[in-house]
C-alpha cells in the first residue's frame, strides 16, 4: 500500500458526504416558520418538516392578530415562500403527542424543535369565573378568527356593558372588535357567524379594568390611537387617574412617554360637537386602573354574571415592577359580559418533553432545552406568551442560530439511520392518519379566497376541520 494513503474502504467512508440534516419542526404559527426559515437559509443542505396540528398553518397570525389588521397578516407570504422551498415540508393534521410522540420524531430526525405555542389561556382563579357570561380572550378571538375549538362559543352580547380583565392589546382587540361599526368589520375575514352574533349585539360600553396603574399598561400606541379614532366611540377617560403622570414620564422611554401622553390627551379633551356623528356615537370604552377582580358576581338565580366585585388597590414600587396591593376598599361594576384577557399559557406536550409549570415554559438556554440534547424550541414555549410577531421572529433566530451551531460543532448524532418523514409516515399510517400538505392547504385557501370574494372579504375561512378534509379529499 503507498505510504500514506489510507485503504479504500476506509477513503470512500471518509470522503462519503456527511447525512443531509433532517430536523423537525412542531408547530406552523410565526414561531415554527421562523426557525424554519433561518436554517434553511443558513445550511445549504437541511430538511425541515413542520407539523401542524390542524389541518391549516400559520398559527396565531391566522388565528390571532385582529380581522381588521391585515397588514400584519402580510408575513403569511414569507411563510408560503418558507414553505415553498425544496427543502421544507408542511404536514399538518398530525397532533404531536398523540398522533406521533416526542421520542418517536427524535428517533427519525437529527434535531427537534417544538414551537408549538401557548394553547391554553391564564384562570383569574376567584369564585364566579365560570359563570355564563365569562370567557377567556384567547376563546373570544379564537371565536370572531375561526379557530376550529372556538367555533361554537356563541357569546352571549345581549347586554349593555362588556368588562374587559386586562390591559394588553389583545384587551383593545375585543374592544375594538366590539363596539366597531358593523361596515367596517364586513370587509375583513371575520368569520360569517360571528359578525352575524355582532350586528344583533347589544353592547355599547366597554371598560377594560387593570390591576396597576396607567404607566403599567401594556397596550401600544397604535392600538391606543385606533380605538380612539374608532368611529361612534367616545372615549372615556377620567382625567383624575392621570394627575401629575405628566412629570413622571418626562425621562420616561419614548414610546411609554408618548403612550402616556396620548391617555392625558385623551382625558383632557371636551367632547367634540359633531352634529353629524351625534346619532352614532352612542358607544363609549374607557380604561379603568387599580382594580383587581375578585369575583364575578352572579344574578339572582346564580347562572349568569351580573357584574364584578374589584379590590381597588395602590400601588408599590414604580414603573414594570410596581406592585397592586389592595386598599382594603371595593367596589362593584355592573356589566353582562366579562372577559378575561390576562394572558396566555403554553401546556406541555409529551411526558418525555420537560416543562416548567410555574413559568408555563419549556426549561431552554438559548432554545436548547435542558439536559436533552437534540430537543430545542422557540417561540412562546420557550421564553412565555409576550411581544409582538418580530419578537418571535428574533427568538427563532436565536433557537435556529443554536440548532445550526450544534450541526456545525458535531454535537448532534448525524447518524445516517434516522430517515425523517419516511420513519414517521409509517407510523402516522399505522394509527390511521392522513396529513394534509401544504399544497392541500393551497385547495383550502383558495376556497376561502372564493366564497370571501362573493361576500366582498379577504376571505371566508372555513371553520371545521371535517370540511376542510373533505374539501381536499381527505
Amino acid at each position: 500500500m503507498a505510504a500514506g494513503r489510507a485503504p479504500l474502504g476506509l477513503r470512500r467512508w471518509l470522503s462519503s458526504p456527511a447525512p443531509a440534516p433532517r430536523v423537525c419542526v412542531v408547530g406552523s404559527g410565526p414561531a415554527g416558520f421562523y426557525t424554519a426559515q433561518h436554517i434553511l437559509k443558513h445550511h445549504g443542505g437541511a430538511q425541515v418538516d413542520i407539523y401542524e396540528k390542524l389541518p391549516v398553518p400559520f398559527g396565531l397570525v391566522r388565528f390571532g392578530v385582529a380581522p381588521d389588521h391585515p397588514e400584519v397578516k402580510n408575513v403569511i407570504n414569507t411563510f408560503t415562500q418558507t414553505a415553498h422551498s425544496g427543502r421544507c415540508a408542511y404536514y399538518g393534521n398530525v397532533t404531536v403527542g398523540r398522533d406521533v410522540t416526542v421520542p418517536e420524531l427524535r428517533q427519525a430526525y437529527h434535531a427537534v424543535v417544538l414551537s408549538y405555542g401557548a394553547e391554553d389561556n391564564q384562570v383569574l382563579g376567584i369564585p364566579g369565573e365560570n359563570l355564563s357570561g365569562v370567557y377567556s380572550a384567547r376563546a373570544f378571538v379564537g371565536w370572531y378568527n375561526g379557530l376550529p375549538e372556538n367555533r361554537d362559543l356563541k357569546p352571549d352580547l345581549s347586554c349593555e356593558t362588556a368588562l374587559i380583565l386586562g390591559h394588553g392589546n389583545v384587551a383593545l382587540d375585543i374592544a375594538r372588535i366590539l363596539l366597531s361599526p358593523l361596515q367596517l368589520l364586513r370587509k375583513t375575514d371575520i368569520t360569517d357567524s360571528s359578525l352575524a352574533a355582532l350586528a344583533c349585539s347589544k353592547v355599547k360600553r366597554v371598560w377594560l379594568v387593570g390591576r396597576r396603574g396607567p404607566l403599567q399598561v401594556a397596550f401600544t400606541i397604535k392600538e391606543l390611537r385606533e380605538m380612539i379614532n374608532l368611529p361612534g366611540a367616545r372615549a372615556v377617560l377620567d382625567p383624575a387617574d392621570f394627575t401629575g403622570l405628566e412629570n413622571a414620564v418626562k425621562d420616561a422611554p419614548r414610546p411609554r412617554k408618548r403612550l402616556t401622553e396620548l391617555m392625558i390627551k385623551t382625558a383632557l379633551e371636551k367632547p367634540r360637537e359633531k352634529p353629524v356623528e351625534a346619532q352614532a356615537a352612542h358607544r363609549e370604552w374607557g380604561l379603568k386602573f387599580q382594580r383587581s377582580p375578585q369575583e364575578v358576581l352572579p344574578t339572582p338565580d346564580g347562572k349568569r354574571a351580573r357584574g364584578v366585585r374589584m379590590a381597588l388597590t395602590r400601588l408599590e414600587g414604580s414603573g414594570d415592577s410596581a406592585r397592586a396591593i389592595p386598599t382594603g376598599e371595593v367596589e362593584e361594576l355592573e356589566c353582562g359580559l366579562v372577559l378575561s384577557s390576562i394572558g396566555y399559557r403554553s401546556l406541555p406536550l409529551d411526558p418525555a418533553v420537560p416543562f416548567d409549570t410555574q413559568r408555563g415554559i419549556i426549561p431552554n438556554s438559548s432554545g436548547r432545552v435542558e439536559g436533552v440534547p437534540g430537543l430545542y424550541c422557540s417561540g412562546w414555549v420557550k421564553r412565555g406568551p409576550t411581544g409582538v410577531i418580530i419578537t418571535t421572529m428574533n427568538d427563532s433566530f436565536d433557537t435556529a442560530q443554536s440548532v445550526l451551531e450544534d450541526l456545525q460543532g458535531g454535537v448532534l448524532d448525524m447518524s445516517p439511520s434516522r430517515e425523517g418523514f419516511r420513519a414517521v409516515e409509517s407510523i402516522l399510517r399505522s394509527r390511521g392518519v392522513r396529513p394534509v400538505s401544504f399544497s392541500d392547504w393551497e385547495k383550502i385557501d383558495a376556497a376561502e379566497v372564493a366564497r370571501g370574494k362573493a361576500a366582498g372579504k379577504p376571505r371566508e375561512k372555513i371553520v371545521d376541520p371535517a370540511e376542510m378534509l373533505r374539501l381536499i379529499g381527505h
